[in-house]
């Protein structure tokens, strides 16, 4: 069995060297057979200069350079088009997913699954964002059309089979998540407490997770849209009743004082509306205009060595880190 393993990185720099230190320490007891995957997603720091001093200093590592920074979709994707082993792992630089997990996970993996999930625990977050998650997961099945479950992120084992599912799929605006429960198979889920995170601040603000909980929805059904329509049903016969409320109220005593509160909150609540409507529609209108260029998802600056499997959606030139 050969094991690679993807490592998504962006601004890393003082966590690649003990990142590297566990997985050396973990993967030999897993396979002799193994490559670390590290990708350089446009980083400002010396993320990129440590990645070539460990591909310098040890043959197992690897390193993938994006031209600029195109998120951490791209930057897995750039991953596994370039990982050529029979099993893939993903996860993250900041040792928040512990590379120790790695063994069992591949354990189960052997016996007739083609995913294994590492789905870590709520120990340790501030309650407010413990809240906000599990309430965002309960709206989010209601919504998509695939099953998503709290906990569980981007630390994951795959088979060649999955991963080779996950590069068939060439959509521009890639939800993960939703993708990596989408394409199905026999998937395992493996339990761990919540780890801080080694070194260096998070990149995901409050900004950042509210857009991707956005792509999260609309990247998976239409819902949106149907319940844009559903309210405005509702709306507009909650209209005509108060139409009828108003004629027979002035059939019966007669035209009152003009109604300026009244119609100034129904102005502003039907504005509303149709601003959040037409909120809607832009975004799968907005998806639809990006689909439609079919550009590649990322761009490729350097890398230590030409891959052995092909590569579908990058370009760039091989850069030999040895020499």
């Amino acid at each position: 069995m050969r094991l690679s393993v993807v490592v998504p990185c962006f601004n890393e720099e003082n966590g690649l060297a003990d990142l590297h230190a566990r997985l050396s320490a973990v993967l030999p007891m897993v396979t002799l057979d193994f490559e670390i995957v590290m990708v350089d997603d446009g980083s400002s720091d010396q993320t990129l200069a440590r990645m070539r001093e460990l591909a310098s200093e040890d043959p197992h590592v690897r390193y993938v350079a994006l031209s600029r920074n195109f998120g951490k979709e791209s930057a897995m994707l750039a991953g596994l088009s370039h990982a050529d082993g029979d099993v893939v792992a993903i996860m993250d630089a900041d040792l928040q997913h512990p590379p120790e997990l790695l063994s069992q996970m591949i354990e189960l993996l052997g016996t007739g699954h083609d995913q294994v999930v590492a789905r870590r625990d709520r120990k340790g977050e501030k309650r407010l964002r413990a809240l906000s998650s599990k309430a965002y997961y309960k709206v989010m099945n209601r919504l998509v059309d695939v099953r998503l479950r709290d906990g569980e992120g981007d630390y994951r084992v795959m088979t060649r089979r999955a991963v080779n599912a996950l590069l068939a799929l060439g959509e521009y605006n890639r939800f993960s998540k939703g993708l990596f429960s989408w394409i199905g198979f026999d998937t395992a889920v493996v339990d761990y407490e919540n780890v801080q995170r080694g070194t260096g601040q998070t990149k995901w603000t409050f900004r950042k997770l509210l857009n991707y909980g956005i792509d999260g929805v609309v990247s998976f059904n239409n819902r949106p849209l149907r319940l844009a329509v559903y309210l405005g049903l509702i709306v507009t016969l909650l209209a005509f009743f108060y139409a009828g409320y108003v004629v027979v109220d002035v059939l019966s005593s007669g035209v009152d004082a003009p109604g300026y509160a009244t119609l100034m909150v129904g102005v502003a609540v039907l504005g509303g509306l149709q601003l959040l409507f037409l909120g809607i529609i832009g975004e799968y209108v907005g998806r639809i205009y990006y689909e439609s260029k079919r550009r590649p998802h990322f761009l490729v600056k350097e890398t230590s060595s030409p891959p052995t499997a092909p590569v579908r959606v990058s370009f760039g030139q091989d850069h030999e880190a040895n020499k």
